[in-house]
């Protein structure tokens, strides 16, 4: 049932750090000398808001560093031919000599992005299940032939493949039952964001107890999660920065949001609720700084600070 999951080792023990970045290479040269495991960038093609998009994101990453893991965080699948992603992606991984892994998800709080791209936006979840097992064939480096609904071709091959041995991770990002129900079928990881640690914990028992059904085994399966962060000496300042940040990406009002999925406060405040998603499962914390202003110093809080404090449950 699942010969198209390459086996991959099991994720290392112990909790994981990573940051969303901008990708310029001053600020991803002074992350990579911090002690963190990985960088990641997002994007879109057409959002209200200014943004780069995922994919040069990723490439200007993978040419600013050197050591850590690099990833999208997350890449809207459903809006490009797969053979192009497949390409791009075997591209950066052996320019990165293996680093990359491809966080997904399927979009929709922006139609105009579908409508720029000519995909209907009722058929981003079936597209994004027919296009991860497609990407991975397509790493083999071997010739293809897919009968599908969406993405059909002929005697196809993606060459040269990726340096990881049948392709970079495919990580599943998302917020309702379905985008869980796809990481427990088709990914090698989830990673949820503007959850709370409760919700989280209730998406890893879904993605459980759907792996059990399938008959699959979650061995090398990734836990991440997206969290949103801000630390201040003040913690109402941190939550009002954080809310007007946030806010702004969002174009709602977060001020009450901001309590429950969002890693802002004091020191204390914000181990103790990145703790939480600990204790609900995560082991790979990707953390965006919420600022309008002081990005650095949020970083350098946050590995000095508050990441001594964590620990991982027996």
């Amino acid at each position: 049932m699942f010969g198209e999951l390459p086996p991959r080792e099991p994720p290392p023990a112990g909790l994981q750090l990573g940051f969303v970045t901008r990708a310029e290479r001053a600020e991803v040269e002074a992350l990579e000398r911090l002690p963190i495991d990985s960088l990641w960038v997002g994007g879109h093609v057409a959002s209200p808001n200014p943004t780069p998009e995922t994919m040069v994101g990723l490439a200007r990453l993978s040419s600013a560093s050197e050591r850590v893991r690099i990833g999208s965080s997350i890449l809207l699948l459903p809006l490009f031919p797969p053979a192009i992603v497949a390409k791009q992606v075997a591209d950066l991984d052996r320019a990165t000599g293996g680093r990359v892994t491809l966080g997904v998800g399927i979009g929709g709080e922006y139609p105009q992005e579908f409508r720029a791209c000519q995909v209907p936006v009722s058929e981003r979840g079936r597209r994004t299940d027919e296009a991860i097992p497609l990407l991975r064939r397509l790493w083999t480096g071997e010739e293809v032939t897919h009968d599908g609904r969406y993405y059909a071709m002929e005697q196809v091959r993606i060459h040269p493949a990726p340096v990881q041995p049948g392709g970079p991770p495919v990580v599943v990002a998302g917020r309702q039952e379905p985008a869980m129900r796809r990481a427990a079928r088709l990914g090698d990881g989830w990673m949820p964001y503007l959850y709370s640690p409760r919700r989280y914990a209730a998406s890893v028992a879904t993605i459980r107890a759907a792996a059990d059904e399938l008959g699959r085994e979650l061995t090398s399966f990734e836990w991440f999660a997206f969290v949103f962060v801000n630390v201040k000496a003040e913690a109402a300042a941190a939550r009002a920065d954080a809310a007007r940040s946030i806010g702004g990406l969002y174009s709602q009002d977060f001020s009450e949001l901001v309590k429950t999925v969002v890693a802002a406060g004091t020191v204390d405040e914000v181990a103790t609720r990145l703790q939480a998603y600990v204790d609900a499962g995560a082991r790979h914390l990707i953390l965006a700084p919420a600022t309008e202003d002081d990005r650095d110093r949020i970083v350098r809080r946050v590995v000095e600070e508050v990441m001594p404090r964590l620990t991982v449950p027996d």
